[in-house]
């Protein structure tokens, strides 16, 4: 096996990173510093990122943002405002123990979509390993979302939403998980991430959503995160 794609495998960084970093020998197998790029490996082989490598690994932010409504996730048009302009020092929720540095914002780059008409619990990550996790074509981890809807839903299409029978443009969805919160809300458990997704689903069934907020990515919630401030994710807490 490709040894950048072993160290990919076992969590260490991303693909790319692991190449930057075999390329200037900061990887040791088996004790031996390996700095050919394309490299193959058992899978039993130990590995290690060794000196300043580790370092540049351990220092990678993950940012949460609280993001309102009129921010684009991603790289902004004419006109249009991007998550990442709320990273700043002013923005920085005070409960974070981490300081801010102007470097948080080098390679920082959106694990997943939130379009520009739905606000909540936004994920920029310069870690590759975080990245994969969240929206890597394998991903499993869990989206919740508070959904404000007008319209009539039947127990059927109630049902729809739920088994995996919807066709959205051509593509089955996964099964999902919703329910009624009260009369005009439903929360939604996602585990896939089409573009503007929620909104086609309700749409298929005959609802409109005025109103879509993601409260959960896997095991981390927005809680107590004001709207419009941010903070890095802590040491010990994952997806």
């Amino acid at each position: 096996m490709r040894l950048s794609k072993l160290m990919s495998e076992r969590g260490l960084c991303s693909r790319r990173e692991a190449d930057d970093l075999i390329a200037k020998g900061l990887v040791k197998v088996d004790g031996q510093v390996v700095n050919q790029l394309g490299t193959k490996v058992l899978p039993s082989v130990k590995i290690e990122v060794v000196g300043r490598g580790q370092k540049t690994l351990d220092e990678k932010v993950t940012i949460l943002i609280n993001k309102p409504k009129g921010y684009v996730s991603s790289q902004p048009e004419d006109g249009y405002r991007g998550a990442v302009d709320l990273v700043t020092r002013a923005n920085q929720d005070p409960s974070d123990p981490r300081p801010y540095h102007a470097k948080f914002l080098h390679g920082l780059a959106p694990a997943g979509r939130l379009d520009i008409d739905s606000q909540g619990l936004l994920v920029m990550t310069q870690d590759g390993v975080v990245a994969k996790r969240l929206i890597g074509e394998n991903s499993d981890v869990e989206k919740e979302y508070i959904v404000r809807v007008i319209g009539r839903l039947s127990d059927a299409g109630l049902k729809r939403l739920c088994d995996g029978s919807l066709v959205i443009e051509g593509r089955k969805l996964r099964p999902a998980q919703v329910e009624w919160i009260n009369e005009d809300q439903l929360r939604f458990i996602l585990k896939e991430g089409m573009k503007r997704q929620i909104r086609k689903m309700c749409e298929a069934v005959g609802l409109k959503v005025i109103g879509l907020k993601r409260v959960r990515i896997g095991k981390v919630t927005l809680s107590k995160l004001p709207e419009g401030k941010w903070r890095t994710l802590r040491k010990g807490e994952e997806f």
